[in-house]
């Protein structure tokens, strides 16, 4: 009875979740790096306009630069450098264009950052890796919101009031038990459960970060393209912050 009261209460929210398990399962399954590269890119333009909403950014030649960093994505080996690129071409575009206000500039911060290294943990390790990340940073969401729940008393952040220190700890926890399953088809048992910890330490400030942002901008989810959970960065926030994290983990100590 009451698994039932919870699916009533989170109708949209549980049968959005499940068709998006669904749908990265068939991906994950498919493992072809184009098929990656597409569904990756499509969710990066979207992340890239909700944040372009978010910051206040109202240049529309910006979609274009992310479209051809993208493609850039296909042949340049390694999307982490394609970042560092990003940074010094747009901060050369806003020193030479004193029209273009410096906020164009985030944009390519946030989320391109995050969605250029999430790719290239799937070129250098593979689905597993990928696996392993979805899995760190859903264990970090579920258990904060169980442990959150159960125990929850003392305020975590100003930034984001619902969550709770005890919520936050149990979900770090929940993510270093189930992640360092995933990391030793990789990596060894130590290093997994030492990714797998740092890994959801920052993508609970990934999930914050994003409240910090939607929290300036004065509004409540970051898009309404996902019924139940809010926009692509609602979703996302956590793998953003993870996956840099997890690539730096993975290359300085494997």
């Amino acid at each position: 009875m009451a698994l039932i009261n919870i699916y009533t209460d989170h109708k949209k929210r549980i049968d959005t979740a499940v068709l998006l398990l669904l749908a990265i399962g068939l991906i994950g399954y498919i493992n072809n790096f184009f098929l990656i590269w597409l569904v990756l890119g499509a969710v990066y333009l979207v992340s890239f306009y909700e944040a372009n909403q978010l910051f206040g950014v109202q240049d529309n030649s910006l979609y274009a630069y992310a479209a051809l960093l993208w493609i850039a994505a296909v042949f340049y080996p390694y999307g982490d450098d394609l970042f560092v690129i990003a940074m010094v071409v747009g901060a050369s575009l806003v020193a030479y264009k004193p029209s273009m206000h410096w906020k164009s500039f985030l944009p390519f911060i946030y989320p391109t950052a995050g969605m250029l290294f999430l790719l290239t943990l799937y070129k250098d390790y593979d689905i597993t890796a990928i696996i392993w990340l979805i899995a760190v940073v859903a264990g970090a969401d579920i258990g904060a919101y169980v442990f959150g729940k159960s125990f929850g008393k003392t305020k975590f952040s100003e930034t984001s009031p619902n969550k709770t220190l005890e919520g936050v700890g149990g979900g770090i926890l929940s993510a270093t038990l189930i992640g360092f399953w995933f990391g030793t088809e990789i990596v060894s048992v130590e290093i997994a459960i030492i990714i797998s910890l740092i890994v959801a330490i920052s993508s609970v400030f990934g999930d914050l970060f994003e409240s910090y942002l939607k929290r300036q901008a004065g509004v409540k989810d970051s898009g309404n393209i996902l019924p139940g959970h809010g926009g692509i960065l609602d979703r996302m926030d956590g793998y953003l912050f993870g996956s840099i994290v997890m690539v730096v983990l993975l290359r300085g100590l494997v």
